[in-house]
């Protein structure tokens, strides 16, 4: 009994000890940061408001998880809300996205589409497939696909490896294509089995001599892969049009580095265009050289701002022959993202793709080169209403990126840039991968795909088209300010911009 109570007696007087020591700890870090900040000068707040004023940037840094998962509407977060995450998320589990009592969505907002629907849709079993698009007709290996929706360009490098290995598993089980981003191809991307579309930056990564241009061996190596399909020359991306690539020192592993033919631990910054190309008639130059060393059909992808170089490259390939046209052009739009871009760029440079698709598909389908010349729209296209809407504005096919990082996991938690994306989407952390397993993600990934042309085929047999590539320009309406909607090709004869002729003419 008497040790009992002395062991009793002893470990409250420990426990006291150890209250006291962890107070006085408190106390003089209290202390000692008010002395620092309070002699500091480089941060007002702290320096009037001595360690209270620190919870100012621990609040900041907390608010957008706070807003998520607290404050925000389903309608209102940026760039994406929780409404189409959580349609991304059903979709990408297999489950039911059927809601319930109404419309969360505001319909009165300008530039809102509503589809058309007819008197008489069509009925489930009067669907057919989307037939076949056909890139490349006068190459040796013309690429044929069906399927409306691809997995847009996402390096590895920007993406983790288990996010590599499950895009590639879900696109095979799919049957679509996974576009390599500009970060070389990776065995990873290659592991599923998937149709890729290379892309090649204006770094040359995988494909680049010592000096950074192009080495015709390496891009013919690459391109007698079997699953590679299409060659994508990238001018410019959505965030960042003007700006190259930029992968932080951080995410260049080893590996990464071996596959780009770069420094290890170095910041991978791509030069701002193809040394290469600076004009038109070096585009259509670069595009000839490139296609005929790999024998695949080849494009490029871009973002609008000026248009009349469109008009220019038309002429040239007039001049030229209808064979040395691009056999696609993949147009993102100002709306795009990326795991790191200036912000400046990213808010104000590029049009949107709702003003640069349709712009496109007119300057080419007025030149006659619109069946020659393929379009592929990318950017910010990740619920089916919008997918639908591309294809009524005139696009062959359309590719996401985010769309397909919401189906693996990502949550949105804006750490892209930072090598500690907590779902091991974009993270190099082994750790922090764990959770990201491709064997379940990759399913997942179908899965989304499969939800998306089910729902687009709805849009479409709604309107009384037998498929997506049946929409047209009449199908959607487009809200207006004064609370009426307006005929999409109403609205974009209305707005047609000038052809360099008519301009000239006017002034």
């Amino acid at each position: 009994m008497d040790f009992l109570n002395s062991f009793t007696v002893n470990g409250l007087e420990l426990l006291a000890t150890i209250f006291i020591f962890v107070i006085g700890f408190t106390v003089l870090a209290i202390v000692a940061m008010f002395i620092l900040d309070a002699t500091q000068s480089k941060d007002a707040i702290r320096h009037n408001y001595p360690v209270i004023g620190r919870f100012r940037d621990l609040f900041t840094h907390l608010g957008e998880f706070f807003r998520q998962y607290f404050f925000a509407l389903d309608r209102e977060e940026m760039p994406f809300n929780r409404a189409e995450r959580d349609w991304i998320y059903r979709s990408a589990k297999g489950q039911n996205n059927t809601v319930p009592f109404g419309s969360t969505r505001n319909l009165t907002i300008v530039g809102t589409p509503i589809f058309v629907n007819v008197a008489f849709p069509r009925l489930d079993e009067e669907a057919s497939d989307p037939p076949p698009v056909e890139f490349g007709p006068f190459t040796p290996n013309p690429y044929r696909l069906s399927s409306i929706i691809n997995i847009s360009a996402m390096s590895y490098g920007s993406l983790s490896k288990p996010a590599i290995q499950a895009l590639s598993r879900g696109a095979h089980l799919a049957g679509c294509y996974l576009n390599t981003g500009e970060g070389g191809l990776a065995p990873y991307h290659l592991e599923g089995g998937c149709d890729i579309v290379f892309q090649m930056g204006t770094a040359k990564y995988g494909c680049r001599d010592d000096h950074g241009r192009l080495d015709d061996e390496k891009l013919r190596a690459i391109a007698m892969n079997p699953q590679v399909k299409m060659i994508e020359v990238k001018l410019a991306q959505g965030a960042k049009p003007g700006k190259g690539g930029i992968l932080p020192a951080a995410k260049v592993t080893p590996e990464i580095a071996e596959i780009r033919h770069i420094p290890v631990h170095t910041a991978s910054i791509s030069p701002n265009r193809h040394p290469e190309i600076d004009n038109i008639s070096e585009l259509i130059d670069f595009i000839g050289r490139v296609r005929s060393v790999s024998r695949l059909p080849t494009g490029f992808k871009t973002v609008i701002g000026a248009y009349g170089w469109v008009d220019e490259l038309c002429d040239e390939i007039e001049r030229r022959g209808i064979e040395s046209a691009p056999d696609f052009i993949t147009l993102d739009g100002g709306d795009g993202g990326t795991g790191a871009a200036p912000m400046s760029l990213m808010d104000n440079v590029g049009l949107p793709l709702k003003q640069a698709l349709p712009m496109l598909v007119d300057i080419l389908e007025r030149r006659g080169l619109r069946d020659r010349i393929k379009v592929i729209a990318s950017g910010k296209l990740v619920t089916p209403a919008e997918v639908a809407w591309a294809y009524c504005a005139g696009a062959d096919m359309v590719n996401t990126a985010r769309g397909f990082m919401f189906s693996i996991g990502c949550i949105q938690a804006m750490k892209c840039h930072t090598n500690n994306c907590p779902t091991g989407v974009t993270t190099h952390k082994k750790h922090l991968q764990g959770g990201l397993d491709p064997e379940v993600k990759g399913p997942s990934v179908a899965n989304f795909v499969n939800k998306m042309r089910k729902d687009v085929a709805m849009i479409a047999h709604s309107c009384g088209a037998p498929h997506a590539r049946g929409l047209r320009r009449m199908h959607v309406r487009i809200q207006q300010a004064d609370g009426t909607s307006v005929p999409l090709d109403q609205l974009l004869a209305r707005n047609r911009p000038l052809a360099p002729h008519e301009y000239q003419k006017q002034r």
